[in-house]
């Protein structure tokens, strides 16, 4: 069964960290570009972040610039999102994703992982 994995979500505090993970199995990630989107409540799924298959560029939503960071672990199947300095604004669903490309389609979406910034 292919499918990916979201792991690493829930509850913290403004000012904290997160690291987001998301494992594929069924498939290897080698040859997809892999993204992190995100949906509030109320709101249209955005994108966040996006690493190229070789991992060699990347890209962030303004707003999370200089705070989150993607990354991947071929060898481990897996994508991974730090999240830190994160603030009330941030709390969404987090979906992991593999496109062919960096704002290409998404071929297949994680089931998602709640993550909650309050005090």
């Amino acid at each position: 069964q292919l499918q990916l994995v979201e792991s690493g979500g829930g509850l913290v505090q403004p000012g904290g960290s997160l690291r987001l993970s998301c494992a594929a199995s069924g498939f290897s990630l080698d040859y997809y570009a892999l993204g992190w989107f995100r949906q509030a409540p109320g709101k249209e799924r955005e994108g966040v972040s996006c690493i190229s298959s070789r991992g060699g560029s990347t890209n962030y939503l303004d707003s999370v610039k200089g705070r989150f960071t993607i990354s991947r672990d071929n060898a481990k199947n897996t994508v991974y999102l730090q999240m830190n300095s994160v603030k009330p604004e941030d709390t969404a669903v987090y979906y992991c994703a593999s496109l062919n490309y960096c704002k290409g389609p998404v071929v297949y979406w994680g089931q998602g992982t709640q993550v909650t910034v309050s005090a």
